[in-house]
């Protein structure tokens, strides 16, 4: 350690050398330039400019080396560090290129090395166009390669085809960030400054129950959730409740006819559903009763404190119907329903007025916004305020007084018009610059039946949300005991068991899928242990588990050997899991850009059905054939083993699913 300590300075002692030596040249030309005396002042102008990117270069360099003496806990996001590298040889390469393109992936093919740069091609038109410059891919390849800085984690580069950069990584570079990650655990990649997330998931409406249709969004969010709190933001989890509005003097009125005394003795309206169909056929065939549930919205909107018992009343029966999904679900929300913008609603009038944008059709205040279709009604002819209002006033809040970076709308699809018109609202009226503030509408698609169709029951009703959790737990435990998993396990172990399949199924079967299409939802595909399931993952992972604990390997002995066994990656199967449970954080960072959830499930398949190609061809515990005794165990692939399923346990948890330790 000592010699290599004494070698780093030494190579710090002579970069500082050169950077002084490169600061007093770049001083002598401007010197030149300012006299006019070069005999080519575009030539020393172009030194310049290499002089000044290889000086770049060279102090980005020493931070480096200053860096490794300070390791990070983080794990490393391979790709990223190498756009920086690449980035920096382009710029030294073709100094006069502004903003190059920078296209670095993980190579398709394992003979072509482990990640391609692809800038060439992209490089050799823009030259065309801006200089007039005819320069082959490869001869640009070729001068960025040979301007590559020295770096951890390079071994060689080699140019292929019409201009592709073939990156080989060091297999000492990739050894050692497995041992940290093993060290330090899974630890998010550095992604910047802490940022402030607003999440809108979930959103029922009161008085009705959760349905199918409901599950995408409180599935979706939720995942979102995990992933922003890995990586360190402070995320807000709003479930924006429709808990205001005409439905609720409907409610009342039916409530005070039906339970005169409901102000004395709590109202036996358990079945919510039923209550809400009800109110809903009189409002629709006795005039009287309509009447009489228009007056007792206005009383509602004025805040009479009777009317306002009333529909604490109705809201707490909803609420605690919803909890007992997100307990089953292990959702956490903070419910900030439609309700608690009421007060906010008439300063966004006043303030769209004042701005000149409100026009006055027919009794009602709408607002154009220009590029959209459709406008806003901010207040109705009768002089109540809409969804729009209400959807303004709470993205107010969440920018201005919530000072969100981010806010994300976990909305289906068929609310896309409607919310990019009040995005496009916001902006115009100046709460929000999207080139600084992060506004997005995750859209998904409908939840469809095995034809095919909106999925409903026999009787062409919605299928409710906790009958079909219900019928998943009923579907994993005959599962189970179709494996006779049963027999071998305690009624506790089979129970977690239960659990864990059932909502893991369901909410991995919707993860998987691109949130932006509609999916079929089946029970036999999502319980099946083949293919890219949450079956076929949580039986991985507890057979990837168990490979330690039948080696009679505590976790202790495995912490220790983290510190002190080299991680050998000789065997190809050992390289091509080494380099695939590092591409953990730039999956990570796809889905942070693009939000598409569906990009982990594919990793962790990818990751598992790697693990069985290591497993299947390198020897983890050697056993005597006759005896069954353990004669040796390859620590260095029991820590490949570990390294598995500590992402895959990560990548769980990001899912919101929880995985057994026995299955």
């Amino acid at each position: 350690m000592e010699v290599q300590v004494a070698q780093c300075a030494e190579r710090l002692c002579r970069q500082e050398k050169e950077i002084k030596f490169l600061t007093a040249e770049i001083d002598r030309l401007k010197n030149f330039e300012c006299l006019d005396v070069s005999p080519s002042l575009e030539g020393l102008r172009e030194e310049n400019a290499k002089l000044r990117y290889r000086l770049n270069i060279l102090q980005k360099s020493l931070q480096e080396e200053r860096n490794k003496r300070k390791p990070s806990k983080g794990m490393i996001n391979i790709n990223n560090r190498l756009q920086d590298i690449f980035g920096m040889a382009i710029k030294s390469a073709y100094p006069e290129l502004e903003n190059p393109p920078l296209l670095v992936t993980p190579s398709q093919q394992p003979r072509f090395g482990d990640y391609q740069c692809n800038s060439a091609m992209s490089i050799t038109q823009i030259l065309l166009k801006t200089k007039e410059q005819k320069v082959s891919p490869r001869e640009i390849a070729d001068k960025i390669a040979r301007n590559i800085p020295d770096n951890e984690c390079i071994e060689k580069v080699e140019i292929a085809g019409p201009g592709f950069i073939n990156v080989h990584l060091k297999k000492d570079f990739v050894s050692r960030q497995l041992s940290n990650m093993l060290i330090n655990g899974v630890q998010p990649p550095a992604i910047g400054e802490r940022k402030k997330v607003v999440v809108d998931f979930s959103s029922p409406n009161i008085a009705k129950e959760m349905h199918v249709g409901h599950l995408r969004s409180t599935i979706i969010g939720d995942s979102m959730c995990h992933l922003f709190e890995f990586v360190g933001y402070d995320v807000l989890r709003l479930n924006h409740l429709g808990d205001w509005g005409t439905q609720f003097g409907m409610l009342i009125a039916h409530l005070q006819d039906k339970f005169p005394d409901y102000l004395t003795v709590s109202p036996p309206i358990g079945d919510l559903q039923a209550f809400y169909k009800e109110s809903k056929r009189r409002f629709d065939t006795e005039e009287e009763f309509k009447k009489h549930a228009y007056q007792c919205v206005v009383l509602l909107q004025s805040k009479n404190p009777d009317f306002l018992k009333a529909w604490k009343l109705i809201c707490d029966v909803s609420r605690k119907e919803f909890q007992k999904i997100y307990d089953c679900l292990d959702i956490t929300l903070i419910e900030r329903g439609e309700s608690y913008y009421q007060d906010m609603m008439a300063d966004i009038v006043k303030e769209f007025e004042e701005q000149g944008f409100v026009q006055v059709d027919d009794g009602r205040k709408i607002v154009f916004v220009p590029g959209c279709s459709i406008p806003l009604t901010i207040v109705k002819s009768d002089g109540g305020f809409t969804y729009d209002t209400s959807d303004l006033a709470a993205l107010k809040q969440r920018l201005f007084e919530e000072k969100a970076d981010i806010i994300i709308y976990v909305v289906d699809s068929g609310q896309a018009v409607h919310l990019q018109t009040v995005f496009a609202a916001a902006q115009m009226i100046g709460w929000y610059d999207p080139n600084v503030t992060r506004v997005t509408h995750a859209a998904f698609g409908v939840v469809l039946g095995e034809d095919k169709k909106k999925f409903k029951t026999r009787s062409g009703d919605t299928v409710r949300l906790v009958d079909l959790l219900e019928e998943g737990l009923k579907r994993s435990m005959v599962k189970l005991k179709e494996k006779e998993r049963d027999k071998v396990l305690s009624p506790e172990e089979l129970k977690a068991a239960q659990t864990s399949v059932a909502f893991g199924c369901i909410k991995y079967a919707d993860l998987s899928h691109n949130r932006i299409n509609d999916y079929i939802f089946s029970f036999d595909k999502m319980l099946d242990d083949r293919g890219n399931t949450a079956a076929y993952l949580l039986y991985a992972f507890t057979r990837i588990r168990s490979i330690a604990r039948l080696a009679n390997i505590n976790d202790g002995t495995l912490q220790n050997a983290a510190r002190t066994t080299e991680i050998i990656l000789d065997h190809e199967k050992e390289w091509k899991l080494g380099k695939c449970i590092l591409r953990f954080p730039e999956i990570l960072q796809k889905i942070l850009d693009d939000l598409l959830l569906h990009t982990l499930c594919d990793y962790l398949y990818e990751l598992a059905t790697t693990f069985t190609e290591f497993y299947d061809n390198c020897y983890c515990v050697e056993k005597d054939r006759q005896t069954g005794k353990i004669v040796n165990v390859n620590m260095w692939r029991m820590l490949l083993c570990e390294a598995t399923a500590a992402v895959m346990a990560k990548g769980f948890d990001i899912l919101g699913i929880k995985p057994v330790q026995k299955m």
